[in-house]
């Protein structure tokens, strides 16, 4: 299975997230899921944010158009991202 799927023109995410990382990037698959690297700590929601702007940067969205589904404390997250205007080339995220 994929760690994404599409809902219409809506993609959803399962993502692993690594908070406290040095830089923000996409780091390949973890099981089933995108594992996406943070600077930004878990706490009060700091990481949650980083990775919205994060998501919303990389599919060319305002922050407004990507939103947490699922997992708001913990690593394991479903995110929205209402009709991407790019797919980052280093995914393989195809609109099937």
């Amino acid at each position: 299975m994929a760690f994404y799927y599409w809902q219409g023109e809506d993609l959803v995410l399962d993502c692993h997230l690594q908070p406290g990382a040095k830089r923000a990037e996409f780091a390949g698959q973890h099981g089933e899921r995108l594992k996406i690297r943070i600077s930004a700590p878990p706490v009060d929601g700091k990481a949650n944010d980083a990775l919205i702007r994060f998501l919303a940067d990389a599919f060319a969205v305002s922050r407004q158009q990507v939103s947490l589904l699922s997992g708001q404390t913990s690593r394991q997250k479903r995110m929205l991202i209402k009709q991407p205007q790019q797919l980052p080339e280093d995914l393989a995220i195809s609109r099937g």
